[in-house]
């Protein structure tokens, strides 16, 4: 556990950091003149090229070394912030150059998920995944909290010039833990000499069409993506409805509360180690932040219930997340992690700017205009969402959140997700990766021999059955 906590650590610091900066990039856009659209387009540059990228990025990653990976990514970042640095004390800083910034930080985060999330399984045993993950998981909701404060209060004292330096710095911390750790069986699978040298971008399909031909892979994927298209749609109009009904300080008091419940999941995963069922649990915590971050958070309309709704439904993400990473590092041969992280991240992200795209013209043009007149649904809804400033939206949220809740319960009843543990035996800890197989050949020993039978046990080529933990 050792080894982790010192490469979690530099990451804990080096997203403390980027989240600084990306708080005073926004400021910076704001300052110069920007509006409301020049900080969406700046948001949009940070989540588009991540979440595109990250198959190519999960195959670059599959390709050399764990800890390759994890410096691309880190000194990516560090050049990248370092040039704006350099610009800045010359003089030749100007608010247009974080568009760019942002689009390359965006490519460099795309290497970091994938990377990391496949070199744990080589720094830690396997019966700690489940907490480790949740550590990596409360280090990011930590960052959420402590990084536009940090980054607010170095912007007004001293300017962006200042909070680049601490990102800078703390990307060097990051890469010096990297450097310093040793990963066990940290090597590149070996491949027939003779064989055709395969395109990158074909391999980064590879990752996508690996989760769709392993059946319980794909029906969890599937359900996650719905899952997460409703959730996006829903939590999208969070900010502007608390704007709406109780103003900034209420909103400053919610976005609290999301890093509080995300921290405090995490230490509940350190300390629990998560649900012995994973398929079960996942489902089950899908539901609770249904319910809790849409459903409760739509019908309640004090600030200290929304603070406890969104703490609860980021406590359960938290829980929900981590169980999810361990279910690929368990049951996805390790010279295949980079390709399906990498498949996952871009599947869980891309509905993201679809969903914020339609949400707020909804909110704006039907909702909020058929709340105030309590006409359409709202004479139904009216009663539990009011007519008042953000009750369309608070009726938005909780349409998501049942919507969620029943996508959620299918995944519950569906016996390729929720039995996932047993039907997908785990594989042995990485120590030396064996010769990288065809995803058609796992394929065909994932499917039934008939279909009445469950899938035997041996759906990994090597994979012993574990047992299913108590």
């Amino acid at each position: 556990m050792g080894p982790f906590l010192l490469v979690w650590s530099g990451q804990a610091v080096s997203l403390a950091g980027s989240a600084a900066v990306r708080f005073a990039f926004i400021v910076e856009v704001w300052s110069s003149g920007g509006n409301a659209t020049a900080v969406t387009v700046l948001s949009l540059c940070a989540m588009l090229p991540q979440a595109v990228f990250s198959p190519i990025a999960g195959a670059i990653v599959d390709r050399i070394t764990k800890r390759a990976a994890l410096q691309i990514a880190d000194a990516g970042g560090l050049l990248v912030v370092g040039t704006l640095a350099l610009l800045h004390y010359l003089g030749a800083f100007h608010a247009w150059q974080v568009y760019p910034a942002a689009v390359l930080l965006g490519l460099c985060a795309a290497f970091q998920f994938p990377a990391l999330s496949s070199a744990v399984p080589l720094l830690v045993r396997k019966d700690q995944l489940d907490r480790t993950n949740g550590l990596l998981a409360g280090a990011k909701s930590a960052a959420g909290i402590g990084g536009p404060a940090l980054g607010g209060l170095l912007f007004a004292l001293f300017g962006i010039g200042p909070t680049l330096l601490v990102d800078l710095a703390s990307y060097a911390f990051a890469l010096i833990g990297i450097r310093i750790v040793r990963f066990n069986g940290d090597r590149v699978a070996k491949k027939d000499a003779d064989a055709p040298r395969r395109r990158i971008t074909a391999d980064a399909l590879e990752g996508l069409r690996y989760l769709f031909r392993v059946p319980s892979l794909r029906d969890l994927i599937i359900n996650f993506c719905v899952v997460n298209l409703v959730m996006v749609f829903g939590f999208a109009l969070i900010s502007p409805m608390v704007l709406l009904r109780a103003g900034n300080g209420a909103l400053a008091a919610v976005n609290t509360s999301v890093g509080i419940g995300g921290v405090a999941g995490a230490l509940l995963m350190a300390a629990w180690g998560g649900p012995a069922n994973r398929g079960r649990g996942m489902m089950l915590g899908v539901v609770g932040m249904c319910l809790s971050g849409l459903v409760v958070m739509g019908l309640v309309t004090g600030v200290a219930g929304w603070c406890l709704a969104i703490l609860v439904g980021a406590l359960l993400m938290t829980v929900v997340n981590a169980s999810m990473q361990t279910i690929v590092q368990t049951k996805v041969p390790h010279e295949w992690q980079g390709r399906v992280f990498g498949a996952v991240m871009f599947l869980s992200q891309i509905s993201v700017p679809l969903a914020m795209a339609v949400s707020g013209p909804l909110a704006d043009h039907v909702f909020e205009p058929l709340a105030t007149q309590g006409s359409g649904l709202f004479t139904v809804l009216g009663p539990l969402v009011g007519h008042g400033p953000g009750s369309g939206m608070a009726a938005m949220l909780l349409l998501a959140g049942i919507g969620g809740t029943g996508v959620a319960l299918w995944g519950l009843a569906s016996r390729s997700i929720r039995d996932i543990d047993d039907l997908l035996p785990d594989l042995d800890a990485p120590q030396e990766p064996a010769e990288q197989a065809e995803p058609a050949e796992q394929a065909e020993q994932a499917e039934p021999a008939e279909q009445a039978e469950p899938a035997e046990p041996a759906e990994h080529r090597g994979g012993e059955r574990d047992e299913v933990r108590a």
